[in-house]
């Protein structure tokens, strides 16, 4: 069951989280609020979708210097940047790095809520891609060595005949073999297995 999902808001000054929160939660979204750049890190990573609304302007870490961070670290939170005074290339900078949208202080709280609505979509089918991609890798590793060397040797396109020419054995004990891939792998053709592996990152 995918745990629901969390807007966290960093930002230096209070009464912005306060509001902030205060939004979210009126329109259905969980929220958290951290005051630094720093606090945010100390927080275990939500295991559900999530994203971060990130003050541009903070003291010790900036805004940028957090989305950095995560990115260096492989974290994936897509993020909204709200700013009093970010300018130009502060935003150029935050929007080639993926950020989702960029949003001068004062903002509309329609146009707010639109881009965490966005985020958290981003999010989802961020999660959705992780759940299928380790859900394809535990079906696979299920399979034992030589069921793995045929399974390779499936999805490149071959038939039974040059499997077993190629491993040395059997048409009927390839026959087994590839049916035992199939069920192992819970599919039923071989352009679904085919789809398996790329989803496994294969």
């Amino acid at each position: 069951m995918t745990p629901p999902s969390l807007v966290c808001v960093v930002d230096d000054e209070a009464s912005i989280r306060r509001s902030l929160v205060r939004l979210l939660s009126s329109a259905g979204y969980p929220a958290e609020a951290f005051a630094s750049a720093r606090d945010y890190l100390a927080r275990p990573v939500h295991p559900g979708p999530s994203c971060l609304v990130l003050d541009v302007l903070m003291p010790e870490r900036t805004g940028l210097d957090l989305q950095r961070a995560l990115i260096d670290s492989g974290r994936d939170e897509p993020v909204v940047f709200i700013t009093g005074d970010g300018g130009i290339p502060a935003s150029v900078q935050a929007m080639k790095a993926g950020a989702v949208d960029f949003l001068p202080k004062p903002f509309q709280d329609d146009q707010f809520l639109d881009a965490v609505e966005r985020a958290l979509a981003r999010s989802r089918a961020r999660c959705k891609a992780r759940a299928e991609r380790d859900d394809a890798r535990a079906r696979l590793s299920a399979l034992s060595v030589r069921e793995r060397q045929v399974f390779d040797h499936v999805i490149a396109g071959k038939m039974n005949k040059e499997i077993a020419a190629e491993l040395g054995t059997s048409m009927p004990t390839v026959k087994v073999q590839r049916s035992q891939v199939m069920k192992k792998a819970g599919v039923q053709s071989v352009a679904d297995l085919v789809r398996l592996a790329r989803v496994a990152g294969l």
